[in-house]
């Protein structure tokens, strides 16, 4: 559940990507990829806990840790470039802070980031992460999405963009050679050439209304995109967001936690 602070990627330096040793992406023309999302996509975004998915919504997103919803096209959540809180990583997988203790995200302080700082460490990474891609694959996910792509803006300068985009390389061929679709976390920084690179097949995007980002992600995914919204930051009504032509046709709005429907914090609309 990540949303890439504007203002801090904007003062970054963005340069051109994946021209890394070993790590460089395949011809896109012999290159399998599944399908992406269905025709008419309508989402839920169920992080914060599994439950039986509203009437009318054919994608459901789940940790991987949950079982995908049954006879619905299923979205296996991976967090791709940080530690799940609870898990344990040696310490050599992880970016250090002056200190020498695991740096933390400030958002996020039970996250960890994984140093993905050459290419001997992010193969390391993806092992761990292929056995969670796999795992996923097995329960009978249709796609995978992997958070926190902009891990790297928060590394005191540890990480650089071009890591962060050869591990999403590696991940996106790992789901594609599972039988896994693909999909792009937030990061709407993303040129044309990174995202063709890289071979995502769709886009999560939180709160891309709010920001203005929206186009960012449907110009070049089309309707391959679900946007997450929330009841605690909207800008205007909801009424206002699915009126706005340049929103993703699948826009839903949640509450901040994510809660499962037997909460009383529970909220879910869309468009």
């Amino acid at each position: 559940m990540r949303r890439l602070n504007l203002a801090l990627a904007l003062a970054i330096f963005w340069p051109a990507p994946l021209a890394v040793a070993g790590e460089t992406a395949a011809d896109p023309g012999k290159q399998a990829s599944p399908n992406g999302l269905p025709a008419n996509a309508v989402a839920d975004y169920q992080l914060g806990g599994a439950y039986e998915p509203p009437a009318g919504v054919n994608v459901v997103v789940r940790d991987s840790s949950a079982a995908p919803a049954s006879g619905l096209y299923s979205i296996c959540y991976v967090n791709g470039f940080q530690t799940q809180p609870a898990t344990q990583w040696p310490a050599d997988l992880l970016v250090a802070d002056r200190a020498g203790q695991p740096l933390a995200d400030p958002d996020w302080p039970d996250e960890y980031l994984l140093n993905i700082s050459s290419q001997k460490l992010r193969q390391r990474i993806l092992g761990r992460l292929t056995e969670t891609i796999s795992r996923c694959a097995r329960a009978g996910f249709n796609a995978a999405e992997f958070d926190n792509l902009d891990s790297y803006t928060r590394s005191k300068g540890a990480l650089k963009k071009a890591d962060a985009l050869a591990l999403a390389l590696l991940l996106v061929r790992t789901a594609h050679e599972s039988g896994l679709a693909a999909g792009q976390k937030n990061t709407p920084q993303l040129t044309e050439k990174d995202r063709q690179g890289i071979g995502f097949d769709f886009a999560i995007a939180e709160e891309c209304h709010r920001y203005d980002e929206c186009k960012a992600y449907t110009r070049f995914y089309g309707n391959k995109v679900i946007d997450i919204e929330y009841t605690d930051n909207l800008r205007g009504s909801f009424s206002d967001v699915c009126a706005d032509p340049t929103i993703p046709r699948n826009t839903i709005l949640r509450d901040r936690k994510l809660s499962p429907a037997t909460h009383r914090q529970y909220h879910f609309e869309h468009c």
